[in-house]
Parts: C-alpha cells; structure tokens; sequence
C-alpha cells in the first residue's frame, strides 16, 4: 500500500496522523527528512515513493519567533519551499499545514481562503511566506489553515490551563480572543481525507483550504469549559478571571478573530468536522490519567 508521507514528528499534528493513521501514514523523523536539509526530501521521496506529502514541520513558538527571525523564515518559509519543489520533481502532491496568524484578525465574520492576508507578528508572516513558497514550488499543492489545535499529544493550550489548575485557585485568561478549537486527531483524520483525495488521477482543485472545529469560542470560555469537564472527572479546577488582550501584553500580537470558514473544504472534500466539545471532552480525560511525572 502506497502511504503517505509526514515530515516532522514531534508535533501535535504529526503524532495525531500518527495515531489515526496507522498503515497510511509515515512519519521517520527529523533524521530522515529535515525541512532544513534539501537534500533529505529528495532522498526520502525516492525511500518511501508516497502517493503524497503531509508537512507539519513549523516553528510554532509564536513569541519566540519575534526573537528569532531567521529560525522561523527558515522552518516556515524555506524548508516548504524546498520540499515544494522536490515534490514537483517527483510529481508527488503536497499538503502543507499553514495558520489563522497569516490574517489580522479584523473582520467580524470567520475568515474564507480568499480573504486578504495581513499577518500582525513575525510567525504570521513566515508562514505566509511559507504559504507562497509552496504554491510557487509545485502546482500540485494543498494550504490547510488551521487553528487553536489542541490534543493529549504535546504542548498545547488544553495541557497548559490543566498544568496552572493544580497551583493556582485562579487563573487570568483573554476573553477577546475568539476562534474555533480543532482536535489534532480530528484534524489528522481530515488531512488522510484531503491527501487520499488529492493523490487520485484528475484532481485539480489545488490551492487554499481552511479547516478547524465546529463551533466557536473565546479563550476564557474554553478554559472554563477544561474546567468543567475537568472537575467531572476529579481534575483541577481553577476560576477563571476574563481580561482583555490589551491588558495581558506578549511579544507577539494575536489575532481577535481566528475563526476559519471552511466551506469550501467541505464543498471540494465533503468534510464535516465534530463538534470541538466532543474533542475536548477526549483530551481533558486523557491528560489528567496520564501517569505524574
């Protein structure tokens, strides 16, 4: 069976493929395809001969980017764009993981593939740079954006409110920022869809998608929604105080809006992604059964 092929591994969305994947999917590591080695994703096309190319490799630290520059035009800008154009060479298809950070968060409705970009920080640049890169590499390539990811896989949003409940009776959460969470194996099981669709003979619809969860929320009401679930189960618990972003500063500014409209992924793909809650509720309890570390 011809497999897909993911490059990086340590990721959320690379471990979920992982995990849903099974037999489909690939996943070798940093040591046999490296987005910063181009010599390594000609040479792991020719390994593995995949009926198609999952990129999940980023530099993901949105803060860190602003610090480091360079790293992330390097991660998110020019690996993709090499690993692009070794796959127009070995006329494979490449689906490649992009972001909500690439707009401003402005608009007052969720964002469609054809709106105008007009990314705030540093990582929301690169990666639209990135984003560019891919489809300048190879004809034959899919932008997925995607946002607020969480999963029991790595560090990420859901794992963090859980961590700061078992020292803190309250916790500080913005509550202008809304989006609409995605379950990293839900995602996983999209991306197989996507790249199972895109590998057959006569596929054309190359170009921009957007996919994330059903449903939509701001971060304070998702904490309290941890919470909730997380004291069904005898987890930790903390309040939750609302605060504008405005008075919780970083040195990367984030988008108000990051919610995603992904019609015309379910028009071209016929996806319908699950409720967020239901993700939630899965990843909730299997952290907290996690054995203490």
């Amino acid at each position: 069976m011809t497999r897909i092929l993911v490059v990086g591994k340590s990721g959320q969305v690379a471990q979920a493929l992982v995990s849903v994947g099974g037999d489909r999917v690939i996943c070798p590591g940093r040591s046999i395809v490296n987005l910063l080695d181009a010599d390594s994703h000609l040479s792991a096309l020719d390994r593995y001969e995949p009926m198609a190319v999952i990129n999940t490799g980023a530099f993901t630290a949105v803060d860190g980017a602003e610090a480091d520059a360079d790293g992330a035009y390097a991660l998110n800008a020019e690996g993709p764009g090499n690993l692009a154009v070794a796959c127009a060479r070995r006329g494979v298809p490449l689906i490649h993981m992009s972001t909500d950070c690439v707009f401003d968060g402005a608009k007052d409705s969720p964002y469609t593939p054809n709106d105008t970009p007009n990314p705030l920080g540093v990582y929301g640049k690169t990666k639209l740079q990135g984003e560019v890169a891919v489809r300048e590499g190879t004809e034959r390539s899919l932008v997925v954006r995607v946002s607020w990811i969480f999963s029991r896989f790595g560090g990420n949003f859901v794992r963090t409110m859980l961590r700061v409940a078992q020292t803190r009776d309250a916790v500080s959460v913005v509550s202008d920022q809304v989006g609409c969470p995605t379950h990293a194996p839900d995602l996983a099981r999209a991306l197989i869809t996507i790249a199972e669709q895109a590998a057959k003979p006569g596929f054309g619809s190359w170009g921009v998608y957007h996919v994330a969860g059903a449903g939509e929320t701001d971060r304070a009401s998702m904490t309290r929604r941890i919470y909730e679930v997380s004291k069904e189960l005898g987890g930790p618990v903390a309040d939750v105080n609302g605060i504008l972003t405005a008075d919780y500063p970083t040195p990367a500014q984030r988008p108000l809006n990051a919610r995603l409209d992904m019609a015309e992924t379910r028009r071209v793909f016929g996806i319908e992604m699950p409720d967020w809650n239901i993700g939630l509720s899965e990843t909730v309890s299997a952290i907290i059964a996690e054995p203490a570390q």
